[in-house]
């Protein structure tokens, strides 16, 4: 049974009748309020008016295809998109993962994977929103007026407004190298590097004072990075982060793996960080990947 707490709206884009209704049915089973669409722009326009949690898109489209949908999606929705197409060739896929999309899965697809990678996405939600729950409820407990609560409290993570100047973090460079909690009323629950500022309570990010958009997935790779601070993650392990999955053992196959490659291309583009000089993400190579050496 779904959250009841959880509000589950879907956008579902998708010109085959048959397979609108079927996943409908799915969604609606889940849990989800869906809203069926049969063009690119009627899609585009029920996300905005909706702000679904979950979207999905087809990309033979009439009018215009799913990769332009997810590009101009993405100007303005942070929604979970996963792209279903009878495409099955590796280049469809990356187009699709460049364009935007946080998943790809080819028809005739099975309904339990597809219910599967949903449950899999709202249980990074959950996770996501019950670490910031706790991290607020432990900041809670302490009185801002007391110095040394306040110490106390440098390392925890509470949502703040994004446009307070950054805190003093004495107190959690020297705990954790590399990568500063905000410490004091203003800063809790920013993880910071190098100028790039995530709120992971939020769901916000800052690079160098200006906010920078990213999809759901590169957000999550990038903190999973930065909470791993200068230990590697393998790509085996980012996939299970962007499932949500706790089990070491899930299995990960080859799309997924490439899956996290062209997340990570696109979010070094967005962060102008360069392979070859990283400020922000450093390869690993044929271990995985850690976050970039502090800059003085």
């Amino acid at each position: 049974m779904p959250d009841t707490q959880e509000r589950r709206v879907a956008v579902i884009i998708e010109d085959d009748a048959d397979i609108r209704n079927l996943l409908a049915a799915l969604l609606n089973e889940a849990g989800f309020e869906t809203h069926l669409t049969a063009s690119g722009l009627e899609g585009l326009e029920a996300v905005r008016e909706f702000d679904p949690i979950l979207t999905t898109l087809d990309i033979s489209l009439p009018g215009i295809d799913g990769f332009e949908v997810a590009r101009r999606l993405r100007a303005f929705s942070s929604t979970y998109l996963i792209m279903l197409s009878a495409r099955t060739e590796e280049i469809d896929t990356l187009m699709g993962l460049d364009a935007g999309a946080d998943d790809y899965l080819t028809k005739p697809f099975r309904p339990r994977e597809l219910r599967a990678r949903v449950e899999a996405m709202l249980r990074r939600t959950r996770l996501q929103s019950a670490s910031a729950a706790t991290a607020l409820s432990a900041q809670s407990a302490h009185s801002p007026a007391d110095p040394v609560a306040r110490t106390a409290s440098a390392t925890s993570a509470m949502p703040r407004h994004p446009w307070t100047s950054a805190g003093d973090t004495t107190v959690a460079n020297a705990m954790s190298p590399g990568v500063a909690d905000g410490d004091g009323d203003g800063d809790a629950g920013w993880l910071e590097h190098n100028g790039l500022r995530l709120n992971p309570g939020m769901r916000m990010a800052e690079l160098d004072g200006e906010p920078v958009e990213l999809t759901r997935s590169e957000f999550d790779l990038m903190l999973a990075i930065m909470q791993r601070r200068r230990r590697v993650i393998s790509k085996n392990e980012l996939v299970l982060e962007l499932r949500g999955d706790t089990d070491v053992g899930g299995y990960v196959s080859d799309s997924d793996r490439r899956s996290v490659e062209v997340h990570l291309a696109n979010l070094r583009r967005k962060l102008n960080d360069p392979v070859s000089s990283p400020r922000f993400v450093q390869t690993v190579r044929g271990v995985g990947y850690r976050l970039a050496s502090p800059q003085a």
